[in-house]
């Protein structure tokens, strides 16, 4: 084997995709998390709103995923992720309206 072989072999490792988007989605996870439990009690719905903003991008996506995977995997995948985004997205309107109506007056 060459020098040079050995020396790219590290390189070849971490350009595997499988890696580079586990490395995003681990990233995206702590992110996440940080963000939600340090959010004060008064942006609670304004942050809600946020969130289902982006789980209708998530659905999206997850469609096309879904829609344009030729394996078994992918579509399971996709399909769990729009089932889940879903209701994500109809508890955080119910969430949303809840508390709003709190502040309608009687």
């Amino acid at each position: 084997m060459s020098h040079a072989v050995v020396l790219l072999q590290p390189v070849v490792a971490a350009s595997d995709p499988f890696i580079f988007l586990l490395a995003i989605f681990l990233l995206a996870c702590f992110v996440g998390y940080y963000v939600v439990w340090n959010v004060t009690p008064a942006l609670h719905s304004p942050l809600m709103a946020v969130t289902n903003g982006i789980s209708s991008v998530i659905i999206v996506g997850a469609m096309l995923a879904t829609g344009l995977s030729h394996g078994f995997w992918p579509r399971l995948f996709g399909f769990l992720a729009v089932t889940l985004a879903s209701v994500n997205i109809f508890g955080g309107f119910l969430v949303t309206q809840r508390m709003l109506s709190m502040f309608k007056k009687k």
